[in-house]
This record gives structure tokens, sequence and C-alpha cells, in this order.
């Protein structure tokens, strides 16, 4: 599958340009072609592709010194493969330090040209996603979840996928406004392009502008987030916090169908499916001041308001095993069970930090936990909602900003001592509790520094 991906071909035979060009036009590629460097430059300039294919040898410049001309803060913009006919180890070697995919020799095997930028693209595609996925959450292609309330929010999203409209989320933080945003672009006709998302609230000071819109400098560009996301979807979180010039210019970029990038003189043309994402309620900000008027109706198209966790209560057990076995296949962390106790305790829990809350729960009690059952105690214990008897002190939460040996320490002191507490002192009784052989036990106890004669 091609995907409509935009392919820039720089060479200065016209034989293998056009050749180049008609065969991957035939597999469904959208092809430019440039003869040197400079071609190549305003190329670049009119459009980020998703893949070059690079000639080392032009009249102009070469293609590596090119390389060079292209690399920014983040690297190369897109992949690049090397093509040239008088093709030497040290070339290839430079070549792909300095980030290109591959070199192929000429004459060109078209064979082998169509399976490397197949599985360039693939690998692009990939390294997108592994990048927005280590920075978030696992990635979720439908909501869990059989309750009446997420069945009928499911079938919403996927009317709304078929109609290509901009969305407004709504939502508590952690209640999945980012899992149903991807959800509804896997079920788009732009399923195949790119879905980027933007952390508008973490952006920093003045620095909104350019990372949405990119910027120039001489023939150095970087792309913003508006061309990453190109024939895409764009999803903004948290668009309520953006700065106001930043607003002015993206509600001007939406309503023209082009901006400029910062620097830039020559207009980018906006090819791009907006969702964005707020916790807040944008009337009240347009009212405030604090946010347009104008980009506020230009997202709202259609609202879609995400349910706090608290409201779907029925699919916290499903919940529950769906980032049990999330964690123990992808991070190869110890298979346990939680307690039907424990589950109906959880299933009656507020969740003032929704899905995210249960997700960091399901991690902290595989990281520190033992023994196969997860039971009450220990997820009360976890919440912070029990005291740790004998001390008559609430349990803190363990920092996950810490070595895991440590809190792993941290945890079992905690969890020891609140066993010890309630079976009065009694060693013998309280390894029955924990799953542990008594001897190991009073070893256990004595490395962490907990007193036994102080809980008698």
């Amino acid at each position: 599958m091609s995907g409509g991906a935009h392919i820039l071909v720089v060479d200065d035979e016209p034989d293998i340009r056009v050749l180049v060009k008609e065969i991957l036009e035939d597999e469904g590629y959208d092809v430019i072609a440039a003869e040197d460097g400079a071609s190549a430059r305003r190329a670049l300039r009119d459009r980020r592709p998703d893949l070059i294919l690079l000639d080392i040898w032009m009249p102009d410049i070469d293609g590596i010194s090119l390389l060079k001309e292209w690399i920014d803060e983040d690297g190369i913009p897109c992949p690049v493969i090397i093509m040239s006919g008088h093709g030497t180890v040290e070339t290839a070697v430079e070549a792909t330090r300095l980030g290109a995919y591959d070199f192929l020799e000429k004459p060109l095997s078209l064979a082998k040209l169509l399976l490397t930028v197949e599985r360039a693209l693939e690998a692009d595609k990939l390294k997108m996603e592994n990048i927005g996925l280590r920075r978030h959450h696992p990635p979720v292609i439908e909501p869990a979840g059989k309750s009446m309330v997420i069945q009928r929010l499911k079938e919403q999203v996927k009317r709304i996928a078929r109609h290509d409209t901009w969305v407004l989320i709504t939502g508590e933080p952690g209640s999945g406004r980012e899992t149903f945003a991807r959800y509804l672009h896997s079920q788009s006709p732009r399923r195949e392009l790119p879905f980027v998302d933007v952390r508008v609230a973490s952006m920093a000071p003045g620095h909104a502008v350019r990372g949405l819109f990119g910027s120039e400098d001489n023939d150095r560009i970087h792309y913003g987030a508006l061309e990453q996301a190109r024939g895409g979807a764009l999803y903004l979180d948290e668009v309520g916090d953006m700065e106001l010039d930043a607003q002015l210019q993206l509600q001007s970029a939406l309503d023209n169908n082009m901006f400029l990038r910062v620097g830039g003189s020559e207009p980018v043309a906006v090819e791009v499916r907006i969702i964005a994402a707020t916790q807040r309620n944008l009337e009240q900000e347009v009212r405030a001041g604090n946010f347009r008027e104008d980009l506020f109706y230009h997202l709202n198209v259609v609202p879609l308001h995400i349910p706090p966790l608290r409201e779907h209560r029925e699919d916290v057990p499903e919940l529950l095993n769906f980032y049990l076995d999330y964690f123990v296949d992808h991070e190869k962390l110890p298979y346990r069970h939680f307690t039907l106790a424990a589950q109906n305790f959880l299933r009656n829990y507020d969740w003032p930090g929704n899905l995210r809350e249960l997700k960091n729960l399901v991690q902290r009690l595989l990281i520190l936990g033992t023994g196969e059952e997860i039971s009450q105690n220990e997820v009360e214990l976890a919440l912070g909602s029990v005291e740790v008897r004998g001390e008559g002190l609430s349990a803190l939460p363990v920092s996950f900003d810490q070595p895991l040996r440590q809190a792993r320490e941290q945890f079992e002191k905690i969890y020891l001592e609140y066993q010890l507490g309630k079976y009065g002192g009694n060693v013998s009784n309280m390894a029955e509790e924990v799953g542990m052989e008594r001897t190991h036990l009073y070893r256990k106890l004595r490395s962490l520094g907990v007193e036994i004669k102080d809980r008698k």
C-alpha cells in the first residue's frame, strides 16, 4: 500500500528521472522530480516529502552535501535513499552515518528499488508511531469496554469518521480522549496517512507557532506539525492552552487553507483533518477572552464528549484485565490477577485520574507486588486509602521518579509494615499471608529495617 506517499526524485539524468517517476506513479505514489540541487531545494520548500531518492553526483552540488544541508535538530525530515552509479563503500558509509535509509547502485534494479521504497516508508511510519507511543500510552486500536456508554460512543465515532469533518473532543484528563481520537482516525478514509499529536500544554512559551507551522532559515527547513500530518490527522491535545498568537495564525491558516513558515515567504497548502481535545470549557474561555471565538467555531464542527470512568464503572474489570495483559506482553512483567474483592473495590472507586490512574495502578502493582493474587488490601495500600496499622500513618504512594530497585524496596517496606501490624507482630502468621518462608521473611524484614518488637 502506497498510501499516496509523496516522493521526491533528485537525479541529473533525464532518462532515470522519467523512468523512476513513471514506475513509482504506477505503484500509486505521488512523485515530483528535480534535476539538480537548486530544484530539489525548491521542491522541499514547496512541500515536505515522505521519502527522497537522491543521486550523489549532480552539476551544482553533490548528494552528500545536500543531505548535510537538510539535517535539523530532529535529523533528516524523511527517509532518504541514496542512488549512485559510481558508489564507493566510503560514500555509502558517510550517507548512512548522516541518516540515509539505504544506498542503491546504478543501474537500478526496479524490483529492488520498489522494495526499498516500501520498506523505508513502512520503517518511517513505525518509527513515528513508536515515538508517540513511548511518549504517551499503549496502542488501543479499539477502546476497551462493553458498557452501553462505551458502545454508543464507539458507534458515534464510527459515524463521525466517515465524514471528513473536524472534531472537538472534551473530557477530563485521563478519560481516554487521545484513545478515541486515534480510534476515529483508524476508522476514517485517512487511516493510512499520518496521525500527528501535538501536546499544546507542554510547548515552551513562544514556541507554539514554530512547532505548528515550521520555519525556514536560508536553505534549512524545519517542518511543523501541520506539514508532518499532511493528508492525515493533526491531534491538538489541550488546545485551550494554546497561546493567542498561535491561535490567530492557526485560524488564518484554516481560513485560507495555507500558511507561511516562520521566516518563509512562500505559502504552504493545508491539507489535514484537525482533531482537537480539551478539558476546559472553551465557551467560557471565549467569554473570558482566553480563546478566539472564530477558532472555537472552526474547531467545534462536531463535538464529542468522553465520559469519566466513574460514569461507566462496569468496564473496570475488563480494563484491569486489558492492562494486565498489556504489561505482561509488552513489558514482560510477571502475571498476577485481581481477587474478586479487589475488583469489586475498584469498581466502586471514584477514579479521579480516570483511565490513566487505572493503567498506572496496574503497572505499579505488577512492578512492586509479589504473589499471584492482588488482594483488596494491597490495592487499598497502593491507592494510599488505608492506614499502616501500629503506625497510625497514611501509606505514602511510591514515587516512580527513582530506580526500580529503590521503588520496590520502598513499597516492600510499607507493605510488610502493614502486614506486621495486621498480625500484631506475629511473623509466623504473617508469613502465610505474604507467601514467604518464615526464615526468609525475617531476613527481608531485617534488610529493610523493619523492627518486629515494635509491633508486638
